[in-house]
């Protein structure tokens, strides 16, 4: 997913503020779903629920840049998966992280059902 940086996305030094990067590897693991018509969640029925992020910052993006964000599944389990989040510029990557979703359905951790599993393997596709 392309991502383009605006001035509110800089902070005081014009640089992206660091809680972005995250935002947005949410918005491309929500764009996964939307693209194909699916809704990543539904209010407190169900969804994916972060459980642990490891984030490492390698560089920053400014105004005006066009960044891309990456993501592969690193392990998947019945209830969880693990994915690797990478977002790049110019094939330099700026940041990483790794992050742990759990499938819960109204509030309790559940098995990710078969036609999420397909969809969420798609990662691993492009």
């Amino acid at each position: 997913m392309k991502i383009r940086i605006y001035y509110e996305d800089t902070d005081a030094g014009g640089i992206v503020y660091h809680t972005n990067y995250i935002k947005y590897c949410e918005r491309a693991r929500s764009e996964h779903f939307f693209s194909r018509g699916i809704m990543p969640g539904e209010g407190n029925k169900y969804g994916f629920v972060v459980r642990k992020i490891t984030a490492d910052f390698l560089g920053s993006a400014v105004l005006g840049d066009v960044l891309e964000v990456k993501t592969s599944i690193l392990n998947f389990k019945n209830s969880s998966m693990t994915l690797l989040q990478e977002i790049t510029n110019e094939n330099k990557i700026l940041f990483s992280m790794e992050v742990l979703l759990v499938y819960v359905e109204e509030g309790k951790p559940r098995r990710v059902p078969d036609h999420l599993a397909d969809i969420l393997m798609d990662l691993n596709k492009s």
